[in-house]
C-alpha cells in the first residue's frame, strides 16, 4: 500500500483568505511572512477529532456545518492559498449525506461514534461513493467502482462522511526508487503545511499535509514500509499503524499482502484510537479509547532503541527529553544499544518478497476494475500504459519498480515462500519479539524519522541521515504509533511506539499518556521556505 522513499536495510529506516469561522471563537493566526494572509484553521475546523464530535453530539454545531466549512477551506488553502495540493478529489455527496446525518441525529438516531463527522481517505482505498480511486496514476482516474472497502464501510457504519480522497506518492511510492514523496501525475505534489518546500514523505503524503492542516478531522493513510509513519512525523500528527490483519486490506490498491496496512492520521491518539474502532474488521470490536489510560506509562518497561536515534543534535535531544518525561510518568527505561540483524541478505530478501507480492496483488486488483474505464489490466500493460504517456507519468522519473517486479514469479515458487519465512523470523522471533523478552519489555521507542529535507523534482527524495527503526514494525507487520515529541526549526520531531503483535491497543494507550503530558503538537506556519523563519533568516542574510 505504500512506502517511503529510502530502501530499508537491516540497521535504517525504510522507503515509504481565512476559512469559514462557524462559532466565532477567536483563535489566534498565524500569518505568511510572503504576503500577510492567514491560513491557519480557526473556529471548528481548528479543533480535534474529540471535540468535533462532542460538539455535534451536544448541537453546538451541525455536520452540515462544518462539511461546509471544509469544503470551503479546501478550496481556500489547499487548492488555492499555499496550495497543498493535499486533496485530490471531493464527494460531491458529502453535504447531503451530511444533511441526512444531521436529521437522523434530530430523530435520536445515532449511528456511532463518528456521527456526522467528516474524514478523508487516501486515494488508494476504495469507497461506494461517486469518487474514482486513482492511486494517482492516469491509468485508473476513471477507476469509479461503486464498492466500499471495508474500512470505508466501517467508517460509514460509525456516521463518518467520506469527504473526499487525498493525494499521495503515486502507485503508494512503489513504482521508481528515484521517485519523489507526495507525488502524482494526477494531483501533482503534495507540501508540507509547516514549511511549504519541505518534503511531506510519502506515500501517505497527502493524508498527512490534510490531517495536519484541518483539511478534514480525521485522515486514512496506508502503509507497506513506514508510508503512516513518516508522513504522520513530517506533517506533525499522529499516526498509527495497526497490525496487519486488523484492517482489511481489501478493495484497496495493492502492494505488500504481508506488510500491507491502513491506518489512521490524526491530530491526536484519542482521535486515531475513534477512527481505529470503525476501520477494524472482525466480529469482535476492541473500543480502543476506553483502553486509553493516561497512567498506563507508570510501571512499563520501555525498551530505549539507542541505535536507531539518529544524527540529528535537536532531534536527540527531543528525544532525550521525551524519556526524561516518560520516567517521570513512572516508566522504567532500558537503554539498547546496539541491533544486529540476524540475516545478512535481509535487504535483497525483504525487497524480492515486496516485488513477487506487488505484481501478484496488482494482476488480482487490476484485473477485478472495470474493463471499459481502465484499460491496463495487468502489470505487463500497464507499463506499457505508462510509456504510451510518458509526457505525463514518467516526466520526473522511471517505472523501474514495475519493470523489475513484472519479471518476479507467482507466489507458489519456492524461492518466495522460503524468502518470506527467513525474513519474517528475523523481524519477528530475532527481531521485535527477542528484544521484548529479552529485557522483559512492554514496548519500544525511538524517534519516528529524520527532519524531512526540501522537495527536489532533479534528484528526487533526499534524506538525511534516518533515525527510527520503524522498518522492523512495518515488516514484521507489528503496531507503530508516532506522536509529535517537539518542534526543530518549525518542523515536527516525533516519538515512535512500537510493539508486538495485536498489542494495538496498549500502544496506543502508551502514546496517549505521554501525549497527555506533553502536548507537543505544532500548528502549521505555512512558510515558503525555512529562511522565512526569524532565526534561520537572519542567520542566512548578512549584510
Amino acid at each position: 500500500m505504500s512506502v517511503v522513499a529510502c530502501t530499508p536495510t537491516s540497521t535504517q529506516a525504510p522507503i515509504d483568505g481565512p476559512p469559514n469561522v462557524i462559532d466565532g471563537q477567536d483563535i489566534p493566526s498565524t500569518k505568511s511572512p510572503s504576503n500577510g494572509v492567514s491560513y491557519q484553521a480557526t473556529g471548528w475546523l481548528a479543533k480535534t477529532l474529540p471535540e468535533i464530535r462532542d460538539g455535534l453530539a451536544a448541537g453546538e454545531v451541525t455536520s452540515e456545518e462544518i462539511v461546509k466549512a471544509y469544503l470551503e477551506r479546501i478550496q481556500s488553502v489547499d487548492h488555492a492559498g499555499p496550495h497543498l495540493q493535499s486533496v485530490l478529489s471531493i464527494n460531491p455527496d458529502a453535504q447531503n449525506i451530511a444533511r441526512t446525518l444531521d436529521a437522523k441525529r434530530a430523530a435520536g438516531e445515532v449511528l456511532g461514534p463518528l456521527h456526522g463527522v467528516p474524514i478523508v481517505l487516501k486515494d488508494n482505498i476504495e469507497s461506494a461513493d461517486p469518487l474514482p480511486t486513482t492511486a494517482g496514476a492516469l491509468a485508473l482516474q476513471h477507476n469509479i467502482t461503486e464498492r466500499d472497502s471495508p474500512l470505508a464501510q466501517g467508517l460509514r457504519e460509525a456516521g463518518a462522511v467520506i469527504l473526499g480522497k487525498t493525494n499521495l506518492s503515486q502507485w503508494a511510492n512503489f513504482r521508481s526508487t528515484q521517485s519523489m514523496s507526495g507525488w502524482s501525475a494526477l494531483g501533482g505534489q503534495v507540501k508540507n503545511p509547516h514549511i511549504l518546500n519541505r518534503n511531506p514523505c510519502g506515500s501517505s503524503s497527502g493524508s498527512g499535509a490534510a490531517a495536519a492542516a484541518s483539511m478534514a478531522a480525521g485522515a486514512v493513510g496506508t502503509e507497506t514500509n513506514g508510508s503512516i509513519i513518516c508522513p504522520s512525523t513530517a506533517n506533525g500528527v499522529v499516526g498509527f499503524k495497526p497490525t496487519v490483519g486488523l484492517i482489511s486490506q481489501e478493495h484497496i490498491v495493492p502492494i505488500s499482502s504481508t506488510q500491507d496496512t491502513a491506518g489512521p492520521m490524526t491530530k491526536t491518539v484519542t482521535g486515531s484510537a475513534l477512527m481505529l474502532g470503525a476501520m477494524a474488521s472482525g466480529e469482535a470490536k476492541t473500543d480502543y479509547v476506553a483502553a486509553l489510560d493516561k497512567e498506563s506509562l507508570s510501571g512499563a518497561r520501555i525498551g530505549v532503541l539507542r541505535f536507531a536515534q539518529g544524527s540529528n543534535d535537536e532531534v536527540i535531544a527531543h528525544f532525550n527529553q521525551a524519556l526524561e518525561d516518560l520516567k517521570a510518568a513512572g516508566a522504567v527505561l532500558v537503554d539498547i544499544e546496539n541491533f544486529e540483524n540476524s540475516l545478512a541478505e535481509f535487504g535483497a530478501l525483504s525487497g524480492d518478497l515486496l516485488r513477487y507480492e506487488f505484481k501478484a496483488t496488482l494482476n488480482d486488483y487490476l484485473a477485478s476494475t472495470d474493463p471499459t474505464e481502465v484499460r491496463p489490466r495487468n502489470l505487463t500493460e500497464l507499463i506499457a500504459f505508462n510509456k504510451d504517456h510518458a509526457d505525463v507519468e514518467l516526466a520526473l522519473f522511471g517505472q523501474e519498480l514495475f519493470e523489475q517486479s513484472v519479471t518476479y514469479g507467482a507466489l507458489s515458487d519456492a524461492a518466495y515462500s522460503e524468502g518470506q519465512v527467513k525474513v519474517l523470523k528475523a523481524v519477528r522471533e530475532e527481531g521485535i519479539d527477542r528484544l521484548l523478552s529479552e529485557n522483559d519489555l512492554d514496548v519500544l521507542v525511538s524517534p519516528s524519522g529524520p527532519i524531512p529535507g526540501q522537495i527536489d523534482p532533479i534528484n528526487g527524495d533526499v534524506w538525511p541521515a534516518w533515525a527510527g527503526a520503524g522498518w522492523m514494525a512495518a515488516v514484521a507487520g507489528y503496531p507503530h504509533l508516532t506522536v509529535p515529541m517537539g518542534e526543530v526549526h518549525g518542523l515536527s520531531a516525533g516519538l515512535s511506539f512500537m510493539g508486538a503483535r495485536d498489542t494495538d491497543a496498549k500502544i496506543l494507550s502508551f502514546g496517549y499518556a505521554y501525549e497527555q503530558r506533553t502536548q507537543h503538537r505544532l500548528e502549521p506556519q505555512y512558510i515558503s521556505n525555512a529562511s522565512q523563519r526569524e532565526d534561520i533568516g537572519r542567520a542566512m542574510s548578512r549584510k
